[in-house]
């Protein structure tokens, strides 16, 4: 059961109740499961919820133990969120005051035969983190809010994409854990390849009960090895080879074989006392950062081949952790792969994702960047965090040393720059903001426990403190004026090694916005959608965007369509200016992949698992074969990307058409671009150089080997637009239903929105751009067939000349 502690700001509906409680859970979705609370999720509700993080909570359950003969009996606290005392049977086993972390406690002693009662209280948040503030003297953060004087998820807080909703329970799993003789307390995997063979130095940690020689087996590959422990040691480190191990790859690189590694644990001529097991992979990984003719390049290399960075930046899925299972990621994680996206970056204000993630990523080839958890603030290095910060690494680096999609530890995100830009040095007076961690604990934590892979102290960080951290030229660099003050074709004015953020905003889907907000009407600046942006001067920003590029929206529908059109065309132009640099620029990461609410934010799939439309434009942007007409040196080029193991041969065409479809000025080109590079082909002036801007495009066609490239020489908002003129057929097909859309004028971005006819509608394609005569098939799914009228009418088929 779970019931508050009594106090002034708790409302007299919660008080003296005493509320089921679901573990692994939280204080937020056991009030909602009772009808406490409404959905913070919905509305503004979350403005009404403040009162929860203020709280101290108490969780209570008995139990049954019946007396056995082991050694040792331990309560496993996987997690506890956050600063938690333990108490069995009235007495203290423990206290707790770090969520990122698992604690054990021996409480043999404190168990009695029959009826046991376990308590868990949860001290406020606010109520610590604001203690040690005051202690220690602030800190600048980007938010006002202390979550950099606490060791828990600092989006809790709120964040300029998510809710202020400051949870506390028992989230992840907690149960006694009986042993004797000894236990297996860490396993730390530390797998290689080099040639035709793979290694594994596998490291064990013991926890005694007796002090007895001990025996560990390790089994990979129909390879075996034994290392005996020896009685007053904790340590041991056994080494298998496995000749001609299959290679694990990154998706769209190859496949991705596993083998089974199993330990076991014994005393001398004993049973089996303990057993771990996890699946890992054999490959290589290496960072290559010397200095070129370009400054400092960021590259990953996988294998020993240079892998350009696809990516996406990961937020955690739902503020409530406990709602994140195992399918849940496994569809979110589909979409990424769906979108050609190779990377996912665990953003540091976030929390270290839960092993069916790792497992997911590993079995799916997804690459992996975690961030140790520190983000957007001044962190304090005085103690307890010091030590908290220590033990949380180690715990993490050795849970994860296993997986083959880790690739890469970063220190810290926007630390090391906002240090040097954000106006910090002076408020700080000198106190620590986080300096030693990323440069010196968390390098030094990696080095010893995970040598395997690259270590990198900041995102953005330039790879030196004598150069600025976001230099473009140096190391990784995030591009935010783009958002904030500048028009979204700045992004062709860089030439970054690799850009680790960048973003656009737009809303969620229709159906997501319907199920959040109850405004009647829905308007931009209605009270619900105004909740639900969270960035500062938010729709300002949106609305900057779409004065400099597409029509004035005439209502609502309007406003949605293009506004999320908006977003997909600035990070596409932003994405293939990046890759048409390759090998200069070595990786894009996208500002971000999902939400954890309905939100207006930059997520490619919103808060309820809609993809938006960029997540369309992703799929195209980040293709393994790219073509994309681009500015160079005064005039234009096409360049083809080929980021796959073949070359690239076809023939190609550029052709500069009127609106009408009709050919002004025509090449053809023999493309031919090796494995893992780019060509850039300048266009002639007769392409390059329209007759009436307003009138003309060009298009670039590979056949069937690349989506076809577009270039507009004018806006879409100063271009002479036809009225939308198509023909639509609705069929069935199977399950689905088929729209085939021939179009009679040019159609602009043709998108449709089937949710706005069924919550659980999908389409399999958005942005299509027809010239006359040309025809596009749109497949659709949903729970029973969608009215073919509705289906081909405004607002659910959009074309920017119907606006």
């Amino acid at each position: 059961m779970l019931r508050a502690v009594p106090g002034p700001q708790v409302p007299p509906e919660v008080a003296d109740t005493a509320v089921p409680a679901t573990v692994p859970g939280c204080v937020h979705t056991d009030l909602l499961a009772a009808g406490i609370i409404p959905d913070p999720y919905l509305d503004d509700n979350e403005t009404r919820l403040g009162w929860i993080g203020r709280t101290d909570w108490v969780y209570e359950t008995t139990f049954d133990r019946r007396p056995g003969d082991a050694d040792r009996v331990d309560l496993v606290c996987a997690g506890l969120d956050t600063v938690a005392t333990v108490i069995l049977n009235g007495t203290e086993a423990g206290r707790t005051e770090n969520q990122h972390r698992g604690y054990r406690f021996d409480v043999g002693a404190l168990l009695r035969p029959g009826e046991n009662t376990l308590t868990v209280r949860f001290d406020s948040p606010y109520r610590y983190a604001e203690a040690h503030r005051d202690r220690l003297g602030d800190r600048p953060n980007s938010y006002p809010e202390p979550f950099n004087f606490i060791r828990k998820t600092a989006c809790n807080f709120g964040w300029d994409w998510g809710p202020n909703l400051v949870t506390a329970g028992i989230w992840q799993e907690i149960g006694l854990h009986a042993w004797s003789t000894g236990r297996l307390a860490g396993v730390r995997p530390l797998v290689t390849v080099s040639g035709d063979t793979g290694r594994v130095e596998l490291h064990v940690e013991v926890e005694r009960a007796a002090d007895v020689p001990l025996v560990v087996r390790a089994e990979v590959a129909g390879v075996a090895a034994e290392v005996t422990v020896p009685a007053g040691r904790r340590t041991a480190v056994a080494t298998l080879t496995v000749r001609d191990p299959e290679r694990w790859w990154p998706v769209g690189y190859g496949e991705q074989p596993r083998y089974d590694l199993d330990v076991t644990l014994r005393a001398e001529d004993g049973p089996e006392l303990d057993a771990w097991s996890r699946r890992i992979g054999f490959r290589s990984v290496r960072l290559d950062t010397a200095p070129d003719a370009h400054g400092t390049p960021f590259a990953l290399h996988v294998n020993d081949v240079p892998v350009f960075v696809k990516g996406v930046n990961w937020i955690p899925d739902d503020v409530f952790p406990n709602r994140v299972t195992r399918d849940r990621l496994a569809e979110r994680l589909t979409q990424a792969v769906g979108a050609n996206v190779n990377l996912i970056r665990i953003w540091g204000g976030g929390r270290y994702e839960s092993d069916d993630f790792y497992d997911l990523a590993d079995s799916l080839g997804l690459l992996v960047q975690q961030d140790f958890l520190f983000a957007c603030a001044a962190y304090p290095e005085e103690e307890p965090f010091r030590t908290e910060v220590e033990a949380e690494a180690r715990e993490q680096v050795t849970r994860l040393a296993g997986h083959p999609s880790l690739v890469l530890w970063t220190g810290n995100n926007e630390n090391i720059w906002g240090w040097h830009d954000w106006d910090w040095q002076q408020p700080l007076a000198g106190r620590t903001w986080g300096r030693g961690y990323y440069l010196e604990l968390l390098p030094r934590i990696v080095g010893e426990l995970d040598p395997t892979r690259p270590y990198w102290p900041g995102s953005p960080w330039s790879g030196r403190e004598d150069v600025h951290p976001n230099d473009p030229a140096h190391g990784t660099t995030h591009i935010w004026d783009v958002w904030n003050t500048d028009d979204y074709p700045k992004y062709r004015a860089y030439l970054p090694r690799f850009v680790a953020e960048f973003g656009y905003q737009a809303p969620p889907a229709y159906a997501t916005l319907r199920r959040s907000i109850s405004d009647e009407p829905l308007a931009p600046d209605s009270p619900g959608m105004a909740h639900h942006q969270k960035a500062i001067d938010g729709d300002l920003k949106l609305r900057r965007g779409l004065d400099a590029h597409l029509p004035v929206p005439a209502d609502f529908d309007d406003w949605h369509y293009l506004t999320q059109l908006n977003q997909a065309r600035a990070i596409q132009l932003g994405v293939e200016h990046f890759r048409s640099h390759r090998p200069v620029c070595m990786g894009a990461i996208v500002w971000q992949l999902n939400d954890c609410w309905p939100v207006t934010s930059w997520s490619a799939v919103d808060g309820d698992g809609r993809r938006k439309p960029l997540w369309h434009a992703l799929r195209r942007a980040y293709a393994d074969r790219l073509l994309t007409v681009q500015p160079r040196e005064g005039g234009l080029a096409l360049v083809a990307v080929n980021e796959t193991a073949e070359p690239w041969r076809t023939p190609a065409t550029v052709t500069r058409f009127t609106l009408a479809g009709e050919p002004r000025a025509k090449t053809s080109v023999d493309l031919d671009v090796p494995a893992y590079s780019s060509v850039v082909l300048a266009l002639p002036a007769q392409l390059a150089r329209p007759d009436e801007a307003q009138r003309e495009l060009l298009v670039a066609d590979a056949g069937e080997t690349a989506e076809r490239a577009l270039w507009f020489f004018a806006e879409d908002r100063d271009v002479e637009w036809p009225t939308a003129e198509l023909d639509a057929v609705v069929e069935p097909a199977g399950d689905a239903q088929r729209l085939r859309v021939t179009a009679r004028t040019i159609l602009r971005d043709l998108t449709l929105q089937p949710d706005r006819l069924d919550p659980a509608a999908q389409v399999d394609e958005a942005l299509v751009t027809l010239l006359p005569g040309e025809s596009a098939t749109f497949t659709v799914t949903a729970a029973t067939p969608l009215d073919p009228v509705a289906l081909t009418t405004r607002p659910v088929l959009r074309c920017v000349n119907d606006s």
